[in-house]
C-alpha cells in the first residue's frame, strides 16, 4: 500500500503530521497539504483553503439544451438537422417524459462526422437520426432539438451566477450513464461502452457490457464488473475520507436493483468494507450528515429518477434537488472551505452545436454543462476553457497531492486556475431560491424511488 505524509500549513510549513480519517471541518485551525508538490502550488490547487469536495453528479442534459441564452455563455437558439436545415430549438418542460437514444451509436449518428474514425470532425447535424421513444413533447417534429423553458431552469441559472459555469466541458465518455459514472470514481471505464445487459454491476451472475476498441468499433464484451484502482482507493490510502450517497433501489427496471451509485460496478469495494461505510443510503442523508457537521473531504452524490433531470424521468425536480444540496452546505460549517461541482453526466441525445474534442479512442463525448459553487469560486464567471468529466478528479488530486489513475485526468485540466480565485477571504453564502425545500427530498414518495437511467 503506498503511503502518503500530510502536511499542516501555518502560512508557512511549520512541520507535517499524519491526517485523521474523519473530515476536517472549518472550525479546524489550519488546513493540510498532501504532498510537497502540491505545496508548492498552493496558491494554484486550492490547498490551505478547501479541504471538501462535493461532486454532484445529475443526467442526460446539453450545455444547449440546460443553459440556452446564458449571457456571456456558448449556446444558440437553433439547430442544424441532416438535411441541412436550420430549426428553432423549441421550449420543452423537465418534466415531459420521453427517451432520445444516447448510445455510442448514438453518438457518432448525432456527429455526422468526417473523420477516419467514427465520432470525429463532427458537423453536428445528425441529432434528428437518434431514435426516440414513444411519448414526448407534443407538437414538437424534433425532440431532440429543444430547451428548458427559462423558469424551470432558474435555480441552475442562480447557481451559475453566484459561481462558475463552463461552457466547454465534455463527458470523458463517449455514450451513457454506466460509462459515465465510472469515470466520475476512476477516469476509466477498462474499455466499456454503453449499458450492461443486466444488472449494473458486480451483484449480476453472468451479465455482459460490451467493449470499444481503439478504432472505434463495438467488438466483444465483458462482465461489468471492474478492479482498477478508484478515487476512493487513493483517499483511503492518503487517510482522508469519502462518502458516496446514492438511494437503493429494488426492481429489475431501476437496474435489477442496488444503488445508483459507480462503485457498485468496483469488485473490491462492492464486496470489500469501502460498501458498508462509504457507500450511504439514501440520498438525502446527506442533508442529514452536513446539517449534524458530518462531511467527508470527498462526496459524490447521485440523485433518484425525479430528481435526476433524466429525459424519461418525468418528476422535473432537479432544480430544486441541487438546490437543496448547494444550500445545505452553503448554510452549514462547511461553507468555507469547500468546492461543490455539479455537473450532467452525459448529453441524453439533446443538440448541442459544440463540436467534441478528440482525446482517445473513447473520447470525448458532446458538451455537458459543469457549475462551479465555492466561497473561493470566481462569481458570475464563464469558464471557456476545456474541460472533461476527469477534470474534477484532477482537480482533487491536485489539491490532495493524489497520483493519476488513467489516461483522462493525465490530460484533462483541472478548473483551479481559471474559475477559482484563492487569493481573499471566502466570500458569504447566498442562498439559492428553488420551489421545492430540502425536507421534500426527505420525505419524497417511495413511488418516485427509481433509479434515473435504466435502458
Amino acid at each position: 500500500m503506498r503511503l502518503t505524509l500530510s502536511v499542516r500549513v501555518f502560512g508557512l510549513v511549520t512541520g507535517t503530521l499524519a491526517l485523521a480519517a474523519c473530515a476536517v471541518g472549518p472550525e479546524s485551525p489550519e488546513p493540510y497539504m498532501q504532498s510537497s508538490a502540491a505545496l508548492k502550488s498552493l496558491g494554484a490547487t486550492g490547498a490551505g483553503k478547501i479541504r471538501h469536495i462535493v461532486y454532484i453528479v445529475q443526467e442526460n442534459r446539453s450545455f444547449d439544451n440546460l443553459f440556452q441564452g446564458y449571457p456571456g455563455a456558448d449556446t444558440v437558439s437553433s439547430g442544424i438537422i441532416s438535411d441541412g436545415r436550420s430549426i428553432a430549438l423549441k421550449p420543452v418542460s423537465l418534466k415531459v417524459h420521453y427517451d432520445i437514444d444516447h448510445s455510442a451509436g448514438a453518438m457518432f449518428e448525432a456527429c455526422n462526422g468526417t473523420g477516419k474514425l467514427p465520432g470525429t470532425q463532427c458537423r453536428m447535424d445528425g441529432f434528428d437520426l437518434e431514435r426516440v421513444g414513444p411519448g414526448g413533447p407534443k407538437g414538437v417534429k424534433y425532440p431532440q432539438y429543444v430547451y428548458v423553458p427559462h423558469p424551470e431552469s432558474r435555480p441552475y441559472f442562480a447557481m451559475a451566477h453566484e459561481g462558475v459555469l463552463a461552457d466547454h466541458m465534455f463527458a470523458s465518455q463517449l455514450d451513457e450513464s454506466f460509462v459515465a459514472h465510472q469515470y466520475v470514481i476512476a477516469a476509466q471505464s477498462a474499455s466499456s461502452v454503453n449499458i450492461p445487459y443486466g444488472t449494473w454491476g458486480c451483484n449480476g451472475s453472468g451479465d455482459q457490457i460490451q467493449m470499444i476498441t481503439k478504432d472505434r468499433n463495438l467488438k466483444g464484451s465483458e462482465p461489468p464488473c471492474f478492479d482498477y484502482e478508484t478515487a476512493g482507493d487513493e483517499l483511503d490510502n492518503a487517510n482522508l475520507s469519502w462518502r458516496f450517497y446514492a438511494s437503493t433501489y429494488g426492481s429489475v427496471s431501476s437496474g435489477d436493483g442496488g444503488d445508483w451509485s459507480s462503485y457498485q460496478a468496483v469488485k473490491h469495494i462492492y464486496y470489500g468494507p469501502d460498501w458498508k461505510k462509504d457507500v450511504i443510503s439514501p440520498n438525502w442523508r446527506f442533508i442529514k450528515d452536513v446539517r449534524a457537521g458530518k462531511l467527508a473531504n470527498f462526496t459524490w452524490i447521485t440523485p433518484v429518477c425525479d430528481d435526476s433531470d433524466h429525459v424519461n424521468c418525468p418528476g422535473g425536480y432537479g432544480p430544486s434537488w441541487v438546490a437543496a444540496l448547494v444550500n445545505t452546505v452553503g448554510k452549514s460549517k462547511f461553507w468555507s472551505s469547500t468546492a461543490i461541482f455539479i455537473q450532467w453526466d452525459d448529453w441524453g441525445g439533446l443538440y448541442d452545436h459544440v463540436r467534441p474534442p478528440y482525446e482517445g479512442y473513447d473520447g470525448l463525448g458532446f458538451r455537458v454543462p459543469l457549475i462551479i459553487v465555492s466561497p473561493y469560486a470566481k462569481r458570475d464567471y464563464v469558464s471557456h476553457v476545456q474541460y472533461e468529466t476527469a477534470s474534477v478528479l484532477r482537480f482533487a488530486e491536485d489539491l490532495f497531492g493524489l497520483p493519476r489513475l488513467a489516461e483522462a485526468d493525465r490530460r484533462a485540466t483541472s478548473p483551479a486556475d481559471d474559475c477559482f480565485d484563492f487569493s481573499g477571504r471566502p466570500r458569504a453564502f447566498r442562498p439559492i431560491a428553488a420551489p421545492l425545500p430540502p425536507k421534500f427530498f426527505m420525505h419524497q414518495r417511495a413511488a418516485n424511488y427509481f433509479a434515473p437511467d435504466y435502458e
